[in-house]
């Protein structure tokens, strides 16, 4: 399980984007600020690369910072055309996805 640290904000989306929850506003506010403040790519731009490696649906999105000072991460869970969910991982400060993988549970 991450610590607070590790998993600063959690967002919950719906199907075409829209927040699940009235409290996401803040959420997205507060990563948006800390992107900013940390010169990393916007969530929107993080977004749009991880739809390009996996298209279908964003179902979650997370901005972590990695263990041991190495940098941050956009964390994506994205729903295919098929319904299989996918993790994808965006390097916050480049923009390169740095992982993508299939949730089989």
């Amino acid at each position: 399980m991450k610590t607070f640290t590790q998993k600063l904000v959690v967002l919950s989306m719906l199907s075409f984007g829209a927040l699940s929850t009235a409290y996401a506003d803040d959420d997205i506010q507060e990563m948006e600020s800390i992107a900013k403040g940390l010169g990393l790519i916007t969530l929107e731009e993080a977004k749009t690369k991880a739809l390009a490696a996996k298209p279908g649906v964003v179902k979650d999105a997370e901005l972590e910072n990695r263990k041991f000072g190495k940098g941050w991460d956009y964390e994506f869970e994205i729903v295919d055309a098929d319904g299989h969910e996918w993790d994808v991982n965006i390097d916050a400060k480049t923009g390169a996805v740095t992982g993508t993988s299939r949730d089989w549970f």
